[in-house]
């Protein structure tokens, strides 16, 4: 994995330069976190397509400022697709990026053969409690992920690095992530997806119950939905196996 900088924006990237003749799925990374979340997928994709995940402007390595819509978001995705000319583009994100995503599908249809949404919904309301929390003392909002984005099942010690490392944020932008989140409502919008779209949802996410996943594989016309057993908001960390599996299935039946 390489990690590197184009246009002010961070990314790593599984090989560089791309592959003309792969497809690139673009992970696009949650509300105040950074392109260290996908390094399970990253790593795993590198010899089947083009893996590249993206620190979303403010974000890890990125020039700020942050966003606070996930307008302004998807066309800084949109235009960083555009810098590193990805070959047949395909957007991945998690609970904010899945937002991303939503909306690039919605908005850009022509230009993405695939979606995939991961524990995410097409209204993303945000309760007052994260927004008291960072702005009290942002460790304390650290510490609430450890205790509901990980299912019960796992040990949230065990994955604390990986979390640690992919939660290091500026509290201003956290913030802003989570407005954008809360300001995000697709819901009539869905019907104009046409492309395949892939719905990874978990048994134990708290924060994207199950039924936001169900709502999506129902509006949109051509989704799959796949649900991850015994994981919670952050499967991609806590099973990466199970979903790195799902997404490649997903990958060979659709652009085969």
């Amino acid at each position: 994995m390489e990690n590197r900088e184009m246009g002010g924006i961070g990314y790593t990237s599984g090989h560089w330069p791309l592959d003309p003749e792969k497809p690139t799925v673009v992970f696009i990374h949650g509300a105040a976190s950074n392109n260290a979340f996908w390094r399970p997928q990253v790593k795993y994709f590198s010899e089947i397509v083009n893996a590249v995940a993206i620190d979303l402007p403010g974000h890890g390595t990125s020039e700020g400022p942050g966003k606070e819509n996930i307008s302004d978001y998807a066309e800084a995705v949109l235009n960083f697709i555009d810098l590193i000319q990805a070959p047949r583009p395909i957007p991945c994100g998690l609970s904010m990026g899945g937002a991303i995503t939503q909306q690039l599908l919605v908005s850009h249809k022509d230009r993405f053969p695939a979606g995939i949404l991961i524990n995410t919904g097409a209204r993303l309301k945000v309760i007052p409690l994260i927004f008291e929390t960072i702005e009290k003392n942002y460790r304390d909002f650290v510490e609430m992920l450890f205790a509901v984005a990980i299912s019960g099942k796992s040990s949230s010690e065990k994955f604390r690095p990986e979390i640690e490392v992919s939660s290091i944020c500026q509290p201003a932008v956290a913030s802003g992530d989570f407005r954008a989140c809360d300001g995000f409502n697709v819901m009539d919008k869905l019907g104009l997806i046409e492309v395949p779209v892939l719905v990874l949802t978990a048994t134990d996410d708290n924060l994207t119950p199950l039924k936001y996943g169900t709502f999506l594989a129902n509006s949109i016309k051509n989704a799959e939905l796949v649900t991850i057993q015994d994981a919670g908001h952050f499967s991609p960390i806590e099973k990466p196996l199970e979903v790195n599996q799902a997404i490649n299935d997903f990958l060979s039946r659709t652009l085969r």
